[in-house]
This record gives structure tokens, C-alpha cells and sequence, in this order.
């Protein structure tokens, strides 16, 4: 029963980090990884069941913008380039708290391409999934605690880290930015 309790205690915790709070510290090394093109598309975006409504432009601009807030603080050697497609989303609405109080939830594709070779890096692209920030408590939804364009900002936020975590694992195991011995920048707070 502790053991249960733990493991449940570490994914609440988890899931209540929220994708921005590590952008004070320095970004994780990526080798010699520099962002050249942010391309963000939302042409096949679908809304899920109970979801606010968001034009497809607003995902876009919302996970493109996250995307440099995270990115654009690497200065690595070599351009690579994000081709990012929103797939679906949902922005909660108000539920019944202690019954129903609905989660967000952001799902998009990523390709990673390398400018020096001309060729994708995942030749499929990768999925991810993100939920939104459990920082209201799992209680009461977000959709009585933010706005739709709160709610969007915070997955695409989430979607950031998750691509930058994804990137850490690929450079780890197929050393995608290795090529160079260009390092992260430090935080832009670090620069004041």
C-alpha cells in the first residue's frame, strides 16, 4: 500500500510541473544543436469532445511561439529545423468538481530535420501527447481556473519540454547533435 502511494504521490508531482518553470535555469545540453526554422502547421487539427473552441491559426502561433521561448536559447554550430503539426486538442470546459472536472490535452506530430545533411533525423514523425498542468489540483478543472488562451499556453509549454525531452533522449542514444562542439547558450535571465 506505501509503495502505491509512492509511485502515485511521484506522478501528481510530475504532472503538476508545469513546461515553463525550468526556463530561469540553463537549457540541457544538446550538443551542437541550433533551431534555424520553427515551422508550425494546424491544417488537420481536431476538437475533442467538450473542448473550448480555438482557431487553428491560435494553435499554431500558441505551440510555434512555446517552441522558440524554449528553443531559441540554443546556440549550437549546425541548423536543424521543427516541422510541427498540430493533430487535436481539447481545452477543458467547466465540469462538476469532485465528479467530472476535465483535463486539457494537446497532441502533435514533429519532424527534425538536419540543414547540413538535407535529411529527417525521424523519418516517421514522432508523437507526442501533453496534459495540461495540474496546478489548480486535480479537483477542479481548468476550465474554471483559466481561460481557453491560458489553457493553450500551458500545453503548448508542456509540448516544448516534451520535444526537448525527446531531443535529449535521441541525442543520448543516436547522437542526432553531436556533429559539433557547440553547447547551450546560457538562460536568457542569465544574460541580464
Amino acid at each position: 500500500m506505501i509503495r502505491v502511494l509512492a509511485v502515485l504521490m511521484t506522478v501528481l508531482s510530475l504532472a503538476a510541473c508545469n513546461g515553463a518553470s525550468d526556463l530561469g535555469d540553463a537549457p540541457t545540453p544538446l550538443g551542437d544543436f541550433n533551431l534555424h526554422h520553427n515551422i508550425v502547421v494546424a491544417p488537420k487539427a481536431q476538437k475533442g469532445p467538450l473542448s473550448r473552441e480555438v482557431s487553428k491559426d491560435e494553435l499554431a502561433a500558441a505551440v510555434q511561439a512555446a517552441t522558440a521561448e524554449r528553443f531559441d536559447r540554443y546556440d549550437g554550430e549546425r541548423f536543424y529545423h521543427f516541422g510541427i503539426s498540430v493533430e487535436g486538442y481539447v481545452l477543458a470546459q467547466p465540469g462538476i468538481p469532485l465528479v467530472f472536472a476535465p483535463k486539457s490535452i494537446l497532441i502533435l506530430n514533429l519532424t527534425v530535420w538536419d540543414d547540413a545533411k538535407n535529411k529527417k533525423l525521424n523519418p516517421e514523425p514522432h508523437q507526442i501527447t501533453v496534459f495540461e498542468s495540474f496546478d489548480q489540483g486535480p479537483v477542479v478543472g481548468s476550465g474554471y481556473t483559466k481561460s481557453a488562451e491560458e489553457q493553450l499556453k500551458n500545453l503548448s509549454q508542456n509540448a516544448a519540454k516534451a520535444i526537448e525531452t525527446y531531443l535529449v533522449k535521441q541525442n543520448r542514444e543516436q547522437g542526432w547533435f553531436n556533429g559539433g562542439v557547440g553547447t547551450a547558450s546560457a538562460s536568457s535571465s542569465d544574460e541580464r
